[in-house]
């Protein structure tokens, strides 16, 4: 069956182009065509700029759950994870699915429909494996279905509670959730997890404080070398500090020295590296994914992310905690912190934004086929307002600018996956009312 879009204004990767019409076939775009000045009979009318579907490529579903509460006095990254193991502890598949539901509901009226979900609790209280011993990573595969988004459940390796230099220590308290016990059996519950046409399995390394490399770091890129794989590297001062004085080298020269880096796997946040960290990552062809709304709320820092792009390194984007889950807020804060780092502007296009927004985060999940408005692409595409209080005014041919450097994911209106409609007129088709989900999953975690 086919279905067509007429877009009032799409960004086509370059420019905004008006008068567009988009036909879709079985969740693919099966022909665009431009200058077409009216929607022809029958044709779904989209008014404002069209963009293709926004990837949130880092997430942590239940971080959701301490929106507001890590703003309250003052605090460092390591006591807001105090505050998140707390949250950890109190979720059980059911409580997990509510939340995240309603979370990957909030995305999708953002305009996201692609989400990476970096998956590491696991287990029961305690670290006991649940029967099913995935059933909280399906209850993240059935939320996104449910939310009418696509998803990469980046199941992820956490063996060990942190790295001191000292050594590696044992997982405690709620951190025993998250731990398999050794790589091969994290590996053999991984091998259980099955995808689906809007959801793939893919993997990930906690980091060099939860993994170490006689856990196997050569042996789980082997095992990963044919899905979407993820590491939070280099996040804090200490992490490198500890992997120094333990391993001699720095975290992103432990895991080259075992084959880790390649095209497939991203490193997100980045956010303390050497010149030799950038060019080990950029020359592999890796993704870094950068999470600014996260590292400013934490205080983390501002990552080099010209210097990787120009070691040739591609650039995603995430939401992380979810101190906000707007992917433009999270493009424009790109450029912005750059700017106040070095005093000077234009470090970044509009286009290169949000193809980092689209395309790259798709690809750096495994759907090197979403992120585009082209003929052969998934049909996955949100449609962003040009006449609300923070988008009238500029020209429609500076959609791009409008997009990246006004717009917020309230303006937002319409969001289609695999050519149906999700989000209309601002209302999500398949979670009533969002809200009213958010505050009920919320506060159950908290009761």
């Amino acid at each position: 069956m086919q279905v067509t879009y007429w877009l009032e204004h799409a960004w086509l990767g370059t420019h905004a182009e008006p008068d567009v019409l988009l036909a879709v076939t079985d969740g693919r775009i099966t022909e665009l065509r431009t200058g077409v000045t009216a929607a022809p009979p029958g044709a779904t009318v989209l008014r404002g700029l069209t963009l293709p579907g926004l990837a949130n490529a880092h997430s942590h579903a239940f971080h959701r759950a301490l929106r507001g509460l890590t703003q309250v006095g003052s605090g460092t990254f390591w006591t807001w994870r105090e505050m998140m193991y707390s949250a950890a502890f109190r979720l059980t598949p059911d409580s997990y699915f509510d939340l995240a539901r309603a979370v990957y509901a909030e995305m999708a009226l953002a305009g996201i429909t692609c989400v990476g979900e970096f998956h590491y609790l696991h287990h029961q209280q305690g670290g006991t494996p649940y029967d099913n011993p995935n059933a909280m990573g399906e209850a993240l595969l059935a939320a996104a279905a449910e939310a009418g988004i696509r998803i990469t459940l980046l199941d992820t390796a956490y063996l060990h509670g942190g790295l001191t230099r000292g050594g590696y220590r044992p997982l405690e308290g709620p951190q025993t959730r998250f731990g398999d016990g050794t790589g091969d059996r994290w590996y053999d519950r991984w091998s259980q997890l099955k995808g689906g046409d809007q959801a793939r399995i893919g993997a990930a390394l906690h980091s060099v404080r939860a993994f170490s490399d006689r856990d196997g770091y050569r042996r789980f890129a082997e095992r990963t070398a044919e899905v979407p794989t993820h590491i939070h590297l280099s996040e804090q001062p200490a992490e490198n500090e500890a992997c120094l004085a333990v391993h001699g080298r720095t975290p992103a020269r432990l895991l080259a020295d075992s084959g880790f880096w390649r095209r497939n796997t991203t490193a997100v946040h980045a956010t303390h590296l050497t010149g030799e960290d950038i060019s080990l990552i950029g020359r592999s062809g890796s993704t870094v994914c950068m999470c600014p709304t996260t590292e400013r709320d934490l205080a983390d820092g501002i990552g080099p992310a010209p210097q990787l792009r120009g070691a040739g390194a591609a650039l995603s984007l995430g939401s992380d905690s979810h101190a906000v889950i707007d992917l433009f807020e999270e493009a424009r804060a790109m450029e912005l912190n750059e700017r106040l780092r070095s005093r000077a502007r234009g470090h970044w296009t509009a286009a290169q934004l949000l193809r980092a927004a689209t395309e790259d985060g798709h690809a750096c999940l495994g759907w090197p086929d979403a992120g585009r408005l082209e003929a052969g692409a998934l049909a996955d595409f949100t449609t962003i307002a040009l006449d609300s209080v923070r988008t009238a005014g500029p020209p429609p041919r500076l959609g791009g600018e409008t997009a990246v450097f006004a717009a917020t994911a309230a303006d937002v209106r319409h969001t289609v996956v695999a050519g149906r409609p999700v989000v209309r007129d601002g209302q999500h088709l398949l979670v009533q009312d969002v809200p009213a989900a958010l505050a009920a999953a919320i506060a159950a975690v908290h009761e």
